[in-house]
């Protein structure tokens, strides 16, 4: 059925793309006539790109481009293109970067790998992830060397596609494209750097290739020149616990601290809680005074993780003397995370934890 012109649909429609071309700023004419004023009547590249430099107005930088594109015996280079997009793409005014990077990437055999590495950022910043990919994919084709991607241009496309994303399925997706590129990188002759392979590792974690994260990593100091780093640990850490492979997990975390390194928080608590629900409580109580010992923070679920499992392994005494530990060793991490059970939870658990509580208060008296 056909929206009726007079129907409540069709006028916020409109209403909306009035506010919109309300909203768009409108070009300074002074501002802009003053800087056309400051260009001498045979100006060069470098003159134009100084000057769009220093204007704050990235409306007045795209007008200046844009009527310098107009001058007779004056041809852009990569400078003034460079510091337009920049301009542009700071004010997140992508749809007229677009037009800019267009222009540049329609010249032959033209640009620089800052210039592209810079239309790249932006585009993943305005999430634009196909129009990143295809200057990418231009790069490639250039016969310029200067202009072939580097190791910064693939760090940029591993954020983009590692940012902003909780869904397993997107993440599963996106992982391809990753891998892809990866293997582009190598084959053409790019080694990859710590963040590189950390960004693939958790890129893999995400998408629950555990196995592929655990492969990258034993070739890490072997095949490739980097060795781990906290993150790259605290990763694999992660994604072992979310599968149940405590085992895996234990040994990775060994290997952490042999070579020098702590557990972030979000690894102990995923160590903690994981050897809770495996059903090895008092590994997991291990684990906890560990981070405790480290300074590392725990949450409300980690806490409740371990005392319902103390609970339903009949430990409810073992649960009420942890708490009380808990609160004499590390008052400012536990009494939020009791308070919080106390609220959220009306179960057996919650009546241990009012009993240890209540004994608290006896004991402070």
């Amino acid at each position: 059925m056909l929206a009726s012109p007079f129907s409540s649909t069709t006028y916020w429609k409109r209403v909306n793309r009035r506010n919109l071309a309300a909203s768009k700023p409108t070009l300074d004419e002074f501002q802009f006539r003053r800087a056309v004023s400051q260009l001498l009547p045979r100006f060069k590249p470098e003159d134009l790109h100084n000057l769009i430099n220093l204007q704050e107005d990235p409306l007045v930088c795209l007008e200046l481009f844009n009527w310098a594109s107009q001058q007779p015996r004056f041809t852009h280079d990569v400078s003034t293109f460079h510091v337009t997009i920049k301009k542009l793409g700071a004010a997140k005014m992508y749809d007229e970067m677009d037009l800019i990077v267009n222009e540049a990437m329609a010249i032959p055999s033209f640009g620089s790998e800052a210039l592209y590495n810079t239309m790249i950022y932006f585009f993943t910043e305005a999430r634009k992830l196909s129009r990143a990919v295809n200057v990418y994919k231009h790069m490639r084709s250039l016969k310029k060397l200067d202009c072939k991607p580097s190791i910064r241009t693939y760090n940029l496309l591993f954020t983009s596609f590692l940012s902003r994303r909780s869904n397993t399925y997107i993440n599963h997706m996106y992982m391809d494209t990753m891998s892809m590129l990866f293997k582009q990188m190598v084959d053409d002759g790019i080694d990859p750097d710590i963040f590189a392979l950390n960004s693939m590792i958790k890129g893999y974690v995400l998408s629950l290739h555990v196995n592929d994260a655990l492969r990258l990593y034993h070739q890490m100091g072997v095949v490739y020149d980097c060795v781990p780093n906290s993150f790259t640990f605290d990763y694999l850490i992660h994604g072992l616990c979310s599968q149940g492979r405590t085992c895996n997990a234990r040994k990775i975390c060994d290997e952490m601290k042999a070579k020098g390194f702590v557990p972030s928080s979000k690894s102990y608590n995923s160590l903690v809680s994981s050897f809770a629900l495996e059903g090895e409580i008092d590994e997991s109580v291990s684990y906890l005074w560990e981070m405790i010992g480290n300074e590392r923070l725990g949450d409300y679920i980690t806490y409740k993780t371990v005392v319902d499992e103390l609970c339903r392994q009949q430990r409810c005494g073992d649960a009420v003397n942890l708490l009380k530990e808990l609160q004499e060793k590390s008052a400012k991490i536990t009494v939020g995370c009791v308070d919080a059970i106390a609220k959220r939870d009306g179960r057996r658990v919650v009546t241990k934890i009012k009993e240890a509580v209540l004994m608290f208060g006896k004991n402070d008296d």
